[in-house]
């Protein structure tokens, strides 16, 4: 059997047409809840660390479990968490048996501040669900410690954080959203495991780039790829590496990195070797989830807006690419990880919502 497809559209509103309209609102200037998390740093096998940010029943990221109120650490500064976790607060954590959660693993330089990392979150916990952000190696205001740092196949990495979320609260219904490079990192992973991550209840992956061929493509070869995402993108993604260039001397050519224009470029010089692989288009090619749909064994929804301008449409899957564990939903509007709806101003409801709807009945 092959996949399900959902034919349900997106309801965009008439005042924000296209994709580019869409993805640009709904990250830069839509309204929306914002939520405050409690920061727990663990320390991975390799000498790294990553950074999950949690919210949950009986938490309370402005007060310390005494009832104290909470001065932001300053390593905090400029992030979505107010504080630390303290034991008092993993004990709370790991008394919530039976409990729904959601662990979020964010897209390309996110963090648990982005747009859609809040509304999601925002919309689980005030349900009473448990949810953890899990940040990749340098995206949570905190450089990581070595000269590596993240990519869009780190299967160990996804590994290394559901086993952290799962360890940390082991009698909870553990789910999972990744969303744009997240999404792939997961999907892949999901599909390398099989019937081994079948402890997760579901898996949702939105606006995924599932061919990263086609993708970088369309990023780097493109007038507005280049000019205006790509900058965009490595606005951060270039002062990090270069500051990883001095303290690591001789491990990257900051010189080469310096006058990087496109993603590409950025691919070549710094994210595939660094990580393992020949170039770009190796590291586009073996990285790509889609290859991996067809051994899925969790149930997942995998949802791509047909107008997202960073996942070309004749790029997504079909039924014949995916196990019958999963469901495509490719609405024809919302953009890249946006999913904006209502009237003037606007929301990011949708999402999160649609996301429950699809939890709900296999929980």
């Amino acid at each position: 059997m092959s996949a399900r497809i959902d034919t349900t559209p997106c309801p965009a509103p008439w005042w924000l047409p296209g994709g580019h309209a869409q993805t640009l609102y709904g990250s830069l200037a839509v309204r929306h809840h914002r939520i405050a998390f409690i920061r727990e740093r663990v320390d991975t096998p390799d000498g790294d660390f990553l950074d999950f940010d949690w919210a949950a029943p009986g938490l309370s990221a402005d007060r310390l479990p005494d009832g104290r109120p909470v001065q932001t650490d300053p390593q905090l500064q400029r992030t979505a968490a107010r504080r630390f976790m303290q034991s008092d607060d993993l004990t709370t954590l790991q008394n919530a048996a039976d409990a729904p959660a959601l662990v979020i693993f964010h897209g390309l330089e996110g963090s648990s501040r982005s747009h859609y990392a809040q509304s999601i979150a925002q919309y689980f916990r005030a349900r009473g669900w448990i949810t953890a952000i899990a940040h990749f190696r340098g995206c949570s205001g905190s450089p990581n410690r070595m000269a590596r740092a993240y990519f869009s196949g780190d299967s160990a990495d996804i590994h290394f954080i559901l086993e952290t979320v799962r360890q940390r609260v082991p009698g909870a219904r553990w789910h999972a959203a990744g969303i744009s490079l997240g999404g792939n990192a997961m999907l892949k992973y999901l599909g390398e495991q099989e019937e081994n991550a079948t402890w997760l209840q579901a898996a949702a992956a939105v606006s995924v780039p599932l061919d990263l061929v086609a993708c970088g493509r369309a990023l780097s070869e493109t007038r507005i790829g280049r000019h205006l995402y790509c900058r965009h993108f490595l606005r951060t993604m270039r002062p990090k590496v270069l500051d990883k260039a001095r303290r690591f001397p001789g491990t990257i050519d900051a010189l080469r990195l310096a006058q990087a224009r496109t993603l590409r470029e950025f691919d070549d010089l710094y994210t595939a070797p660094m990580h393992g692989y020949r170039n770009a288009l190796d590291y586009w090619t073996r990285a790509s989830s889609k290859p991996r749909l067809a051994t899925i064994a969790v149930p997942t929804l995998v949802l791509n807006a047909r107008n997202d301008p960073f996942v070309p449409a004749p790029s997504l899957p079909g039924t014949h690419d995916c196990s019958e564990a999963v469901l495509l939903h490719q609405p024809a509007e919302g953009g890249h990880a946006a999913f904006v709806t209502g009237p003037f101003p606007g929301n990011l409801n949708w999402l999160p919502a649609r996301l429950n709807r699809y939890f709900e009945h296999r929980s």
